[in-house]
C-alpha cells in the first residue's frame, strides 16, 4: 500500500477541516480513500514554521511516495530543499517559479507541482474593495505575520498601494496567539477604521480567533479566503482554496499511478470570488454601494 506524506503548518486538529477534506475528495476521484488502497503519514507544524524542515526530512527519510506540502510557499520550500527525488505537491504557493520550486507553470520540470495560490499579489486590490466598502476610512490596519518569507516586500507593495488611495496603513504583527491578542490591542489603540488580514496559513488556522477580534473593535475586515466569511467575517476576494486542496488530492492519486510531477502542469486559479456576509455587514451598519454589488460573486446571510 502506498504511503503519502502529508506536511503541513496547521495542527493535528485540522485533520477534519474543510481544507483537508477537500483534499480527500481530490484522492477519491483520482481512486484512493485512505486506509484502504492508501496510508497517510501526517507530519504537523503546530504553526511553527520552523519545525517544517525538520518534519519534512523525517517523511524523506520514510521514502513516503509523494509529499504533499500544504499551508503555503513554506511548507513547499521545506519539503523541496529535503528531498530532490520525491514527489511533492503543494497546496496554495503565489509563485513558485521565483521561488525555485519549478521551472516553469506548463513545464514544471522537477519533483514539484501543484497550485499556484495568489495570495499576497492580491493584497492591493483588497485594500481597494476595503476602501470602498468603507470610503470614509483613512486609517486601514494591517494583519501580517513577520515569519512568514517575503513579508517585506508584500508589505512595501501595500504602502504604495495605500498611497494611490491616499490611505495610511498601520501594520501589526502576530505570530503567536498571543501576539495575535497584542495586535488587536495596539489596533484599538491606533484607532484604525477597518482592517486587511493578510494571507497566512498561521491566520487561516485561527480564523475564528481573528474573525473575534475584529468583531470587538466593530470595523470592516477583508481577508483571502472564503472561509473567513462563513466565520463571521465581513468579505473575502480570492479564489478558492478548497479547489486547491481538491486538485493535490487528484494530483497525488496521478502521481501514485505513474505520472511525475514534471509532466503535471501547475495549475492557475482562473476566479477570484467576491465574497461579503450581509449580517455582518448590516451589524456594521453598512450600505453596500451600487458600483460594488455587480461584482459580489455571493452574498452569506
Amino acid at each position: 500500500m502506498p504511503v503519502i506524506g502529508f506536511l503541513t503548518t496547521a495542527s493535528a486538529s485540522s485533520r477534519d477541516s474543510d481544507q483537508v477534506v477537500a483534499f480527500f475528495h481530490g484522492l477519491q476521484e483520482a481512486g484512493y480513500i485512505e486506509n484502504q488502497n492508501v496510508k497517510i503519514e501526517y507530519r504537523w507544524a503546530n504553526d511553527d514554521y520552523s519545525r517544517l524542515p525538520v518534519l519534512a526530512e523525517d517523511l524523506a527519510r520514510l521514502k513516503v511516495a509523494v509529499i504533499v506540502a500544504a499551508g503555503g510557499h513554506v511548507s513547499a520550500l521545506a519539503a523541496h530543499k529535503a528531498t530532490k527525488d520525491i514527489p511533492i505537491v503543494f497546496t496554495t504557493v503565489t509563485d513558485p517559479v521565483k521561488d525555485g520550486l519549478v521551472a516553469s507553470f506548463n513545464r514544471p520540470g522537477g519533483n514539484v507541482t501543484g497550485t499556484a495560490g495568489l495570495t499576497s499579489e492580491l493584497d492591493p486590490k483588497r485594500l481597494e474593495l476595503l476602501h470602498e466598502i468603507k470610503p470614509t476610512a483613512r486609517v486601514i490596519g494591517v494583519l501580517v505575520n513577520p515569519k512568514r518569507p517575503g513579508i517585506e516586500s508584500q508589505s512595501r507593495a501595500l504602502e504604495v498601494a495605500a498611497a494611490k488611495l491616499n490611505l495610511k496603513v498601520k501594520f501589526v504583527k502576530a505570530a503567536t496567539e498571543g501576539e495575535i491578542d497584542t495586535a488587536f490591542k495596539t489596533l484599538a489603540s491606533e484607532r484604525v477604521e477597518a482592517l486587511l488580514v493578510t494571507a497566512d496559513p498561521f491566520f487561516n488556522n485561527r480564523r475564528a480567533h481573528v474573525v473575534s477580534k475584529t468583531a470587538n473593535l466593530s470595523i470592516p475586515a477583508i481577508y483571502q479566503w472564503r472561509e473567513f466569511v462563513t466565520a463571521g467575517g465581513l468579505m473575502s476576494y480570492g479564489p478558492s482554496i478548497g479547489e486547491a486542496y481538491r486538485l493535490a488530492g487528484i494530483n497525488v492519486g496521478h502521481i501514485l499511478k505513474g505520472t511525475k510531477p514534471a509532466d503535471i502542469p501547475v495549475a492557475q486559479p482562473t476566479r477570484f470570488q467576491l465574497i461579503i456576509n450581509r449580517s455582518t455587514a448590516k451589524q456594521l451598519g453598512l450600505t453596500l454601494s451600487p458600483s460594488l454589488l455587480p461584482f459580489v460573486d455571493e452574498m452569506i446571510e
